[in-house]
Formats: structure tokens, C-alpha cells, sequence
């Protein structure tokens, strides 16, 4: 149980600055543009190598969506990158209208989701980024796990036409995807397979996932673990093949119950086949300042809450 190796901490924003200056080597119609968090969303280097393709905008997030939803009429590829609260509350009407409107290939790329952003505090953790985003016709929502699914996911994000959110961190996590993992947009990954509950899980919440698996496996609860790295278009056909099987379901994710993974399982499942089902997310609250994971054991998001939501979901699955 739980076959997968921590092979080491590391920071998902970091995954996808690594995977941004691979891009720009292999095609110059890559562009990136920042708003004055260059360090902090990793794109130093590649603003470095590639000072002709790199636009600093300064603090105007606004005027960064417009001029990358503009860049792309001359067959550019923008990567926009900021905090993922500037990234989409700071911004909503720019990317309604002049990207998801339009359809442009504008690649908003955004770090420091969630209250794992830590010390920061409630102003800048977003918790209501995913609804936000995937409300929008036509835009593909993205949250990976560790640092090599967020290189590997922005790779891939590349090659899309059309507009994608892609979500990640700030702090260190256990990087557990092999380097080599294909990363096709859409499609779950089955983690472990299990006969009793679906633990469907996104983000810093998926290895948090495996190892609720291990604790419920010694008391011979068999979980099933998937790893929906894409929120939108959500993997219908994977969740359903699972949920048909074990009859019940977890979802867990650092985000807003309103609006987030969980809520479009919901979705998908009331129409097609409602089971049992309990949402490890945040329950209606702001974050606050604090240690990553003492935020996410306040705020319901940790082992011990998954493992707990199991219980739960199994217990009614019964009745």
C-alpha cells in the first residue's frame, strides 16, 4: 500500500519556472510576462535568457491580461505569472472579456494558491480561484500535485490552444510523480485501487490523500486514490468507472467547498449516480496568517481529515 516515494521536498512554483525556460529554448514564440513577483513565481531565469520575450508589467495585473490576450493575435504563447488571487480576483473582467471570450491561447499561470501560502495571510490566499476560473466557457483549470506534475503539466499546457489556469504553490511538498509521467490534460491518475471508497484528491492534497490510504488500509478499509490534476474538462468517465465500484465517495482539495473539485463531482454524480459523498475543502472562511501546516490542520485540510471524511462517507454508504 501506498507505492509512491517521497523523493524530496520541493516547491511546485519551481516546477513550472524549470519547465518555462524549456519552453523558451524549444520555441521563440513562447512569451512571459510577470507583475512584480518575478522571484517568487520562478521566472528569473527565464527572464535572464530571454530578456527580448520577458515583460515586466510592474503592479498592473489588469493591463498584463490584456497585453497577453493581445500578444497572441502575432502567434504568441504569454505565460502571465502572479499569486493566484491577483491572478484571477484582481483581473476577472480582463479574462472574461478579452481572453475566455475570445478563446485567446493565454496561459495564466498562477502561485501561492491556498492557505499554504502561509504568513501572507487572508489577502492573499486564494480559496475561490478554481470556481472562479472554471466558471468561464472555455477554460481549462489546472492544479497539479508536486513539483515534477507542475513541470510536466506546464509543458503540456504549452501545446494547448486555448485559455488554461494552471494552479500552484508556494511551499515545499513531497515530489512523488515520476519524472517521466506523461501529462495529458483531462485525464485522471489512478493512485491506488480500492473496493470500498474513491478518494478523488488535487493538488498539495493529493500526497495528503496517500497517506490517509495507508492509515485506512490498516484497518482494512481498501481507498481508491485519483489524482484529478484537471478540474476542467473534469475526467467524467474516470470518476463514474470509480464511483460505480467502491459506492462512496471523498473529495479533498485546498480550496472553497463552493465551487471547487468536490462541488463538480457533485455535479457530475447527482446526474448520473448519486452516492455518499463528503468534501474535505474549506467550509465558507477566509484564511489567516500561519505555518502552512498548522494552517491546513485548522482549517480541515489535513491527513487526519481525509482519514476522518472516510470514515464518515462509509458509515452512511450503509444506511
Amino acid at each position: 500500500m501506498n507505492k509512491f516515494t517521497n523523493l524530496g521536498s520541493k516547491d511546485t512554483r519551481s516546477g513550472f519556472g524549470e519547465a518555462l525556460v524549456e519552453l523558451g529554448r524549444e520555441d521563440e514564440n513562447i512569451v512571459a510576462l510577470c507583475a512584480d513577483l518575478t522571484g517568487s513565481l520562478k521566472m528569473n531565469d527565464f527572464a535572464r535568457e530571454f530578456p527580448e520575450r520577458f515583460f515586466e508589467v510592474g503592479i498592473a495585473e489588469a493591463n498584463m491580461i490584456g497585453l497577453a490576450a493581445g500578444m497572441t493575435i502575432g502567434g504568441k504563447i504569454p505565460f502571465t505569472g502572479t499569486f493566484a488571487n491577483f491572478s484571477t480576483a484582481r483581473v476577472y473582467d480582463q479574462i472574461r472579456q478579452s481572453v475566455a471570450y475570445s478563446q485567446k491561447n493565454v496561459k495564466i499561470c498562477a502561485s501561492h494558491a491556498g492557505v499554504t501560502l502561509g504568513e501572507d495571510g487572508a489577502t492573499h490566499q486564494s480559496l475561490e480561484d478554481i470556481g472562479m476560473m472554471k466558471m468561464l466557457p472555455y477554460m481549462t483549470v489546472i492544479n497539479p500535485c508536486d513539483f515534477n506534475q507542475t513541470r510536466a503539466a506546464t509543458l503540456a499546457v504549452a501545446k494547448h490552444v486555448g485559455p488554461v489556469y494552471l494552479r500552484f504553490g508556494r511551499p515545499k511538498v513531497p515530489n512523488f510523480t515520476p519524472t517521466d509521467q506523461e501529462f495529458v490534460i483531462g485525464k485522471s491518475l489512478m493512485l491506488e485501487e480500492g473496493r470500498d471508497v474513491t478518494i478523488f484528491a488535487t493538488g498539495h492534497l493529493v500526497w495528503k490523500a496517500l497517506e490517509a490510504c495507508k492509515i485506512l488500509a490498516e484497518d482494512g478499509i481498501q481507498a481508491e486514490v485519483i489524482n484529478i490534476h484537471t478540474i476542467k474538462p473534469l475526467d467524467d468517465e474516470a470518476v463514474l468507472a470509480s464511483v460505480k465500484k467502491t459506492g462512496c465517495v471523498v473529495s479533498a482539495e485546498e480550496h472553497m467547498r463552493n465551487g471547487g473539485l468536490g462541488d463538480s463531482i457533485a455535479q457530475l454524480l447527482v446526474r448520473h449516480h448519486p452516492v455518499p459523498m463528503e468534501m474535505v475543502a474549506v467550509d465558507d472562511k477566509f484564511g489567516e496568517s500561519g505555518k502552512p501546516e498548522e494552517l491546513l490542520a485548522k482549517y480541515g485540510l489535513d491527513t487526519p481529515d481525509i482519514v476522518d471524511a472516510v470514515r464518515q462517507v462509509i458509515s452512511r454508504k450503509g444506511n
